[in-house]
């Protein structure tokens, strides 16, 4: 994480840092790609089931994608969406990207998936993962972006991965994370934020709120999404956003807002919160020529 950023201290310091030991659970081959199942350490004690697909036939290192699923209040799925093994098939691209040559990794977020401990392991455990972060002086923030790095690096342990180029694509939750992470890590080359741009001083509202993850105490007083954005440094950016989704209220004036700070482009559709073949193909070329 960047300490040099002007809103870091407000989003505390990471978990500390440990050995990675990855462990490998499962190796399926599923034609054109290699899924596996791994698992890493991200704290003491704490072990994140994740997926990775690689490519068959690669020629030399490759590019590789982090691919963060979204929210939806499905707190039972997480990783499994995103590679195509449950949920809706519009979220699946880490799956789709694996079969165009990408290596991604899919890990669970905090609360979801392998990683929700409520009884029925679908209830909504984050509120939990935050306050209990936030009467200690530390935010829920700080460790989610904390195990983006960690994946990266274990993305960029393997001899299959080109580090130099690594990008992030996110759909709802994964959007709004495609805004944070580039501006803490920057090995981070290209990002794709879909129907999750709104900022902050959008969100007062009793539709959108203020999801658990980005709740950072006094942030919204000095500073805004624009800020984050422009923490990137050289990190290109896609903002894809529809005319209908809350998620992307405001999606015009953020990008206003950068360009010309980062190199960012908009992608407007017409729709609501969705993330359609033809807005996929937009975000997947975008990767494609950022990381070439």
């Amino acid at each position: 994480m960047l300490a040099d950023t002007p809103f870091a201290a407000l989003v505390g310091a990471p978990p500390a840092g440990v050995d990675l030991e990855p462990e490998l659970l499962e190796r399926v081959d599923c034609g054109s790609y290699v899924r596996e199942k791994i698992s890493y350490l991200v704290a003491a004690g704490e072990r994140v089931p994740a997926y990775l697909c690689v490519p068959k036939n690669l020629t030399g290192p490759a590019p590789a994608v982090f691919c963060h699923h979204q929210h939806a209040h499905r707190f039972d799925l997480g990783k499994s969406e995103v590679t195509g093994l449950a949920g809706d098939p519009d979220q699946a691209y880490a799956r789709e990207l694996a079969e165009r040559g990408f290596v991604t990794i899919a890990p669970d977020a905090i609360g979801f998936e392998e990683r929700n401990w409520s009884p029925d392991g679908a209830s909504n455990v984050t509120w939990f993962e935050l306050s209990t972060r936030l009467v200690q002086g530390r935010t829920l923030l700080a460790a989610c972006l904390h195990e983006v790095s960690v994946a990266l690096d274990y993305l960029t342990s393997r001899p299959e991965v080109d580090a130099g180029r690594i990008g992030f694509i996110g759909h709802s939750y994964g959007g709004r994370t495609a805004l944070w992470a580039p501006a803490f890590d920057h090995r981070i080359r290209a990002s794709v934020s879909n129907c999750g741009c709104i900022p902050f001083r959008l969100s007062y509202t009793h539709d959108t709120g203020v999801q658990a993850e980005f709740v950072v105490p006094g942030f919204a007083a000095e500073y805004d999404l624009e800020d984050v954005i422009g923490a990137f440094g050289d990190t290109a950016l896609l903002i894809s956003a529809t005319t209908g989704d809350k998620w992307s209220r405001g999606a015009e004036e953020l990008y206003a807002a950068v360009r010309g700070k980062v190199p960012v482009d908009l992608a407007l559709y017409e729709g609501g919160h969705v993330f359609t073949a033809e807005m996929r193909e937009r975000a997947y070329t975008f990767l494609a020529d950022a990381l070439h």
